[in-house]
This record gives structure tokens, sequence and C-alpha cells, in this order.
């Protein structure tokens, strides 16, 4: 099988801080994969790493066997943040949000096609906002800007998609949403890395597991990730 993502010997430092520390893996494609870790365990600077947004120390980053750059050039790579940077009080759209995703693919003229807007309102509705589309991004709540923000990634058509804490502070009904989708686009070939806090139901919703402690401490099935002692260890908690 395939590796999404190949990860050798990446060291991450910021100024002395140590953020990541020699970590490796491989993350299959096809796969739904959890990244899991306490606050500060480097989560979120691996997908710096990732999108190539920060500059690694040392060791190597592959995604589909390539160089990462090629591949964030071609749109095949999607980042969906923990936290959105659209000003709330920007008059912009759901469907704009969305359609942000199709910048790439717009030729010269920057103009949507009858193709791009179908897209668009086809990944708007696989998030449960089709209601909202005219409606700013300013004025959904938290769960649905992060369902927005998901149906961007969608609408790029990207073969990998990173998503960084998708869960955290959302109703009830967008994790619901946002879980049924996730599983639905692995289902259609997608590679998915998810980073998450749920550690009760990263068994069900992952198919593989990885746990970061600023050094690699498990990568393998998800049904295997979350022991007693590990949550000791790791997050301070019994189970």
């Amino acid at each position: 099988m395939t590796a999404a993502i190949t990860v050798g010997g990446l060291t991450v430092r910021y100024g002395e801080v140590l953020a990541l520390d020699d970590v490796s893996f491989d993350a299959n494609g096809g796969r739904l994969t959890g990244l899991l870790g306490a606050n500060g365990s480097g989560k979120s600077t691996l997908f710096g790493a990732l999108m190539g947004t920060l500059s690694p120390t040392s060791g190597s980053v592959r995604l589909f066997g390539e160089d990462p750059a090629r591949v964030r050039r071609r749109g095949d790579v999607a980042y969906v943040p923990q936290h959105d940077a659209i000003d709330r009080d920007f008059p912009v759209s759901v469907r704009d949000v969305v359609m942000m995703g199709r910048y790439g693919m717009l030729g010269l003229t920057r103009h949507p096609r009858a193709r791009d807007r179908d897209v668009v309102a086809t990944a708007i509705d696989r998030v449960g906002l089709s209601a909202f589309a005219s409606r700013s991004i300013g004025a959904l709540s938290g769960g649905q800007r992060r369902r927005a923000f998901l149906a961007r990634a969608i609408a790029q058509d990207a073969m990998l998609l990173l998503l960084d804490e998708p869960f955290a502070g959302v109703d009830a009904a967008s994790e619901t949403t946002i879980a049924a989708l996730l599983r639905a686009l692995r289902d259609e070939g997608r590679s998915i890395l998810v980073s998450t806090h749920d550690l009760a139901g990263v068994r069900d919703l992952c198919d593989d597991a990885i746990i970061l402690q600023r050094r690699l401490v498990f990568q393998g099935p998800a049904s295997e990730a979350v022991t007693p002692a590990r949550l000791t260890e790791i997050f301070g908690v019994s189970s």
C-alpha cells in the first residue's frame, strides 16, 4: 500500500524549544489516521511541516512519495486548521469560502465555471450547510464554520486531507456530521490525517493512530492505541 505521508527523522525546534524529536512514520493511503497527543505534543508542528509553513531542523517529509511542495502545487493536499483566519466582519459568504478550494483550478481569469459552481454546491450539501450557502461565514456557529472549511477542502478535490482538531468546541450535530463525512471520504479513497482529543472515539472513527509526545510514542491500529498505561503516561488520566 502506497504511503500518503512518509516522515523520516523529523526534528523541529523553535529556538531552544524542541517541538518534534526524530519522528518517523508512514501513514498509508486510503486510510483514516488519528493523530493523538496532549497539548504541546507536536501535532500542530507536524501539520506545519507537512504543509511547508515551517522548516524542519532536520529530517524529511514526503507526500505520496513526492516532494511535498509539488503535491501542494497540484492541490492534492488540503489543510483544515483548528483556527480559521477569516475576519468575522468581512462580508464573505459560505459559498465564497468554499469556492476558495477551487482557486487553483479556475484558470488565468479566476472566473468560476459551471463545473466549479456544481462542485462547490455539492461540497456544501455534503456538510449539511446548503441552507446557509449565502449566509456570511461570520454569522455561523463554531461547528458550522468547521463544516464550511471542511467543504472547502472537499471542493479542492484533494487526495490527502489534514484536519487539526475538527471536533474541538463543536456541537453534537456538527461532530456527527463531520465524523460520518470523514469516513465517507475515506471510503472514496481519500487519505486523512486528523488530530483529535477524543480518545474514546478514536477507535470508532479511525483505522490507524499515531501518538506523539514530541517523539513518536505509538503507531498502529486505532483499536490498540489507547491503553490505560498510555493514558496515564501521556495524558495524565486513567481509563
